[in-house]
């Protein structure tokens, strides 16, 4: 592997940006709908500790929003510079969901945050919910057009080739795409699950110092509920995305568990370390009977192909997939279990330390998790930029590749830059807590 032709570094600079830029989306998307579901408790109860945890909790949406804006606009330049044949290729289909997403989507997303920020006690409490919940529908449905360009990567339908380029053909069959709607039900829930367990991880923060018990109670009791629930379909949807890999993408699937040679009942192996130079595995132990088949097929009998029944020039890097992919599935274990234990604590969360400083600790786990996932998805997807239709050594800008690397040298010194700032005004908001007030209306419900 030459990490310094244009197709490595071209990758490598998008690997960056992309990566860079989703620190911050699946937190917006599910901290817009935890703001939705507090301001509707302050809507229908009128009691202040909502309105204040609505404010509290969209101080930190409204930073990270705005860092996830700027993040993102440099990724679409890309197609243009780095991977100009790719959008060449394709962008007859790949451009219409990029423009729908951003002048429907998008747009309705950033017209209606303005007039929740800026509409407080200026329009009615009907109108200022109906407008959180506008952009947390709006901030969602953007994702759902940016996963289903990116589906089509990984199974591309509703095409055909006219002129050497692959034209759109059916809009409908890319919209309906069964891959796309698998990802993106994987994708919301683990976005979903990560602003619960950020919730709950700033809470326990402060319920550790004894700061605002009631009004950081409040807001486990929200979110405690909404993050188990979500750590749950999490794992139903991956199991989902699974069988898909497997029929869409087997070369995936074989990578992600290391798999070499085609079986029936084949198992997953709890202890493996790949040999990728020979096709095999230099470990394998600990044999969990027809799991792979199952958790492939629905069916411990099925018969599940190995790398080696696929051209090697076809094979995606084994060991990062495999890697990235056990990663996953750990975390996601341990999600399950985090979420049970926050949830049987709702009522008096700082009363169980232990279980308070895991989810502190926490808090960077799920980001992690969600990144290994994408890397699992777009590795595991390798040599292809388009799945059997176009090699990513194709897809590359005929440019030098000395200006490929100045680039990425420029954008991981901008980037270091904007995580510096946003790490620092989230934790100097998160820590600081919600504004005092002198008087609290509506009781204690």
């Amino acid at each position: 592997m030459d990490f310094f032709d244009v197709a490595m570094l071209s990758r490598l600079q998008f690997a960056v940006a992309v990566f860079f830029h989703f620190i911050f989306v699946p937190l917006t998307l599910g901290l817009s709908v935890l703001l939705a579901v507090m301001e509707t408790i302050y809507y229908r109860t009128g009691n202040e500790q909502y309105k204040r945890m609505t404010k509290f909790w969209g101080r930190l949406f409204l930073i990270n929003f705005a860092l996830g804006i700027v993040t993102g606009i440099t990724l679409e330049f890309q197609f243009g510079t780095n991977w100009s044949r790719y959008s060449e290729y394709v962008g007859d289909i790949f451009g219409s969901l990029l423009a729908i997403e951003a002048t429907v989507a998008f747009f309705l997303e950033s017209t209606f945050i303005a007039v929740w920020h800026f509409g407080w006690d200026k329009v009615s409490k009907r109108t200022h919910l109906v407008a959180i919940w506008l952009v947390a529908f709006a901030g969602n449905l953007s994702a759902l057009w940016i996963i289903l360009a990116n589906g089509w990567m990984q199974h591309p339908v509703g095409y055909h080739i006219v002129g050497g380029r692959a034209e759109l053909l059916n809009f409908f069959d890319v919209l309906a795409n069964p891959y796309a709607w698998g990802q993106y039900l994987h994708t919301l829930s683990g976005a979903w699950m990560l602003a619960g367990f950020f919730v709950l991880g700033i809470s326990a923060v402060h319920l550790l110092r004894k700061h605002e018990t009631d009004f950081f109670n409040r807001s486990v009791r929200v979110a405690a509920a909404f993050t188990l629930v979500m750590a749950l379909l999490v794992a139903v949807c991956g199991h989902q995305q699974g069988t898909s890999v497997a029929k869409y993408q087997p070369e995936k699937l074989a990578a992600m568990e290391a798999h070499w040679e085609t079986e029936a009942g084949a198992p997953i192996y709890l202890l493996t370390w790949p040999d990728e130079k020979n096709g095999r595995n230099a470990i394998q132990a600990i044999p969990v009977p027809g799991a792979l088949s199952f958790m492939a097929y629905t069916d411990f009998s099925a018969e599940v192909k190995g790398l080696n029944s696929f051209p090697k020039e076809d094979h995606p890097p084994v060991l990062l997939s495999f890697l990235s992919f056990r990663l996953m599935v750990g975390l996601a274990g341990l999600f399950i279990l985090l979420g049970i234990l926050a949830f049987l604590n709702r009522n008096d969360l700082g009363a169980n330390r232990l279980v308070s400083r895991l989810l502190v600790l926490n808090i960077p786990l799920p980001y992690i998790a969600l990144a290994a996932g994408w890397a699992v998805a777009e590795i595991g997807r390798q040599p292809w930029i388009v799945y059997k239709l176009m090699r990513t050594a194709d897809a590359v800008s005929p440019i030098p590749s000395y200006s490929v690397a100045i680039s990425l040298l420029a954008f991981v010194l901008v980037y270091t830059l904007l995580g510096a700032v946003a790490i620092f005004l989230l934790h100097k908001y998160a820590v600081k807590g919600p504004e005092p007030t002198a008087q609290l209306a509506g009781g204690g419900k």
